[in-house]
C-alpha cells in the first residue's frame, strides 16, 4: 500500500495505480473531472499515462453548473 493525498485527504492505495484508475476508484467520471498532480494541472488525454506515486498530492476538482435565471 502507498500513502497519497487526496483532495486534502489522507489515502492509502495499491500501486501500479494511473490517474484514471484512481479517478474511477473514487466514484468519478475522468471526462468529467479536471485534476492536479502534485500542484500541476494534467491534461485529460495523460491521465492513463500517469502512474500515481507514493507521497503523491492529487486534486480532484469536480465540474459544477449553475447560473443565473432572469
Amino acid at each position: 500500500m502507498a500513502k497519497i493525498t487526496l483532495n486534502d485527504e489522507a489515502q492509502e492505495v495499491t500501486l501500479p495505480l494511473s490517474l484514471t484508475e484512481l479517478i474511477k476508484a473514487n466514484s468519478a467520471t475522468p471526462e468529467m473531472v479536471s485534476a492536479q498532480l502534485n500542484g500541476e494541472f494534467v491534461a485529460r488525454e495523460q491521465y492513463d499515462a500517469i502512474a500515481i506515486r507514493e507521497g503523491d498530492e492529487v486534486d480532484i476538482l469536480y465540474f459544477m453548473g449553475g447560473g443565473q435565471s432572469s
